[in-house]
């Protein structure tokens, strides 16, 4: 019988690359690891007290309560914009822009952005955050690994060796695909 995916929690905000760093590197590990990826969208001010990505990171919140599946790419174009093309992520229009390029219908857009502003959202977002720092976090990314019913927690997307020996598997670099010539 094949081995159950482990859990792992990856908590990060859109404001960090170096959250972003690790959302890849996990993305690109979920299946060669064996892992159950959970992506927790949190608010690095909760954490850190000062940001500028409170509204992505809350409409980020109403799409993994009502579109999961579309988390990660709406996350991607998100990170694609601050940090790759030096676009804003803060403004409504540029959240639905996001939002569409990654996928998400016009209508899905406005509709998620519109229960962005909830309360319901918000204290999802409040309650993840807390979470966070439950386990400690005092940054983002913290990752929290499931091993033996009790969490382990690494910070930082330069730990990923360390992930990889906690969970018995080998790090073949950022671009595992590539040494698998699946490039």
């Amino acid at each position: 019988m094949a081995n159950l995916p482990r859990k792992l929690e990856l908590f990060y905000d859109v404001l960090s690359p170096y959250s972003w760093l690790g959302f890849e590197l996990l993305c690109r590990y979920q299946n060669i690891w064996n892992i159950n990826l959970q992506l927790r969208p949190s608010f690095i001010a909760g954490i850190m007290k000062d940001s500028g990505s409170l509204n992505a990171m809350r409409f980020l919140t109403a799409v993994n309560m009502e579109k999961p599946e579309m988390l990660e790419k709406v996350s991607r174009e998100l990170w694609m914009r601050i940090w790759s093309r030096d676009e804003d992520i803060t403004e409504p229009q540029s959240i639905l822009a996001a939002a569409e390029k990654a996928g998400l219908s016009k209508e899905q857009a406005k509709r998620l952005l519109e229960n962005s502003s909830t309360d319901k959202v918000k204290n999802k977002l409040k309650e993840t955050t807390s979470a966070a720092c439950n386990y400690g976090a005092f940054g983002l990314p913290t990752i929290v690994v499931h091993m033996d019913n009790k969490p382990c927690v690494i910070f930082g997307s330069d730990r990923m060796e360390v992930l990889a020996y906690l969970l018995g598997e080998q790090w073949l670099g950022p671009m595992p695909s590539a040494v698998k010539g699946k490039l």
